[in-house]
């Protein structure tokens, strides 16, 4: 439904890796429709990636940059974690707008359809929805795809100039001489790689995995990553499934290759507490991967001895207690299977 009615509170959504002129078409309908205007920023607390290479601080910065001195005391933003969940989510938005303004306001969605990705769009029939038509053939995925594979920004910038307001190619200039930056280049080569050695398929493969959540006396086994992708960020023990096994027998394979946990592995069956399916579409860059997440409960009071193996540059036991302000540092959902068994978050 299309409002023309006054409304409070308008509401955007987006991840806008980068902000481009399409999302400010949308921001300009949001300022010109309410007196007020929240901007959610999706993908928060989430570890840089080709992807999402851009934190949510970076992202307002870059929307608050192309607008009037004016217009920003008008604007606030909400960062949004992934929840690879359509209720948790929706709700969790409610909640966080809920916090903008009275119960009896009128609020406003903007929003543009541009293909499956915006069924979000269709999660608040309460709001009354302001869509807007295409704005041209502008993609985020085809502006970062520019900026990670040519070797030089300047050109890079040039290139997607018409895409972009002025402000953000200024924003990405500056940005680019980030460390960061130099590492996401190295990432999508290796995801781009990785992709073509499979492109040949007739169908896109989708890849079977096992994670290994391991807790005793107050503490979970983690890794750190040797290599891209995500390359130095904790990860879950845990790796692809080999033709002969169980998805137990590689979850306890995994384990120890890559910690050399020094439990002895026929012990391991009676300490598991349960198995979760983690299968969102986009919870690995990798392509279509589903990983069956086994919680181990070893209930030690001490704990076992640990030592990196195979593809961890490291193997640590992390308090429970530290795990919530970690989650920018893990690698692809880990965090979030983390946040499932522990519940480590307030919602």
């Amino acid at each position: 439904m299309t409002t023309t009615q006054p409304t409070d509170l308008a509401v955007l959504i987006g991840r806008f890796q980068p902000f481009h002129h399409g999302h400010a078409a949308l921001l300009a309908k949001a300022l010109q429709s309410a007196p007020k205007v929240v901007v959610i920023l999706g993908s928060a607390f989430h570890a840089r990636n080709p992807k999402n290479p851009f934190n949510w601080q970076e992202r307002a910065a870059m929307i608050a940059n192309t607008l009037s001195e004016a217009d920003r005391q008008r604007v606030s933003y909400i960062p949004l974690r992934d929840y690879y969940d359509d209720k948790r989510w929706a709700s969790a938005v409610l909640k966080e707008v809920g916090k903008q303004v009275p119960a009896a306001a009128r609020i406003a969605l903007v929003g543009h359809f541009k293909d499956a990705s915006s069924h979000y769009l269709r999660h608040f029939p309460q709001w009354e929805l302001i869509e807007i038509g295409s704005q041209g053939d502008i993609d985020a995925t085809n502006i970062r795809q520019v900026l990670f594979e040519a070797e030089d920004m300047a050109i890079s910038l040039d290139v997607v100039a018409a895409a972009i307001p002025l402000a953000v190619r200024h924003y990405l200039k500056a940005w680019s001489l980030l460390p960061c930056y130099r590492e996401l280049v190295r990432e999508y080569a290796m995801l781009k790689e990785h992709k073509a050695s499979w492109s040949g398929t007739p169908y896109p493969p989708i890849f079977s995995t096992v994670d290994a959540v391991v807790k005793t006396a107050g503490h979970v086994l983690l890794i750190k990553r040797k290599n891209h992708p995500g390359l130095g960020l904790w990860a879950l023990p845990g790796g692809f499934v080999e033709p002969r096994e169980r998805l137990l027998q590689a979850a306890i394979r995994e384990l120890e290759e890559e910690t050399t946990l020094g439990v002895l592995s026929n012990t391991l069956p009676d300490a598991l507490v349960g198995v979760e399916v983690f299968d969102h579409p986009d919870r690995s860059l990798r392509g279509r991967t589903i990983t069956h997440a086994h919680f181990f409960d070893l209930k030690h009071e001490q704990l076992p001895e640990v030592e990196a193996g195979d593809d961890a540059a490291s193997a640590s036991w992390v308090p429970v207690h530290e795990l919530a302000g970690m989650e920018e540092l893990f690698f692809d959902d880990h965090f979030h299977i983390l946040n499932h068994f522990l519940h480590l978050t307030k919602d």
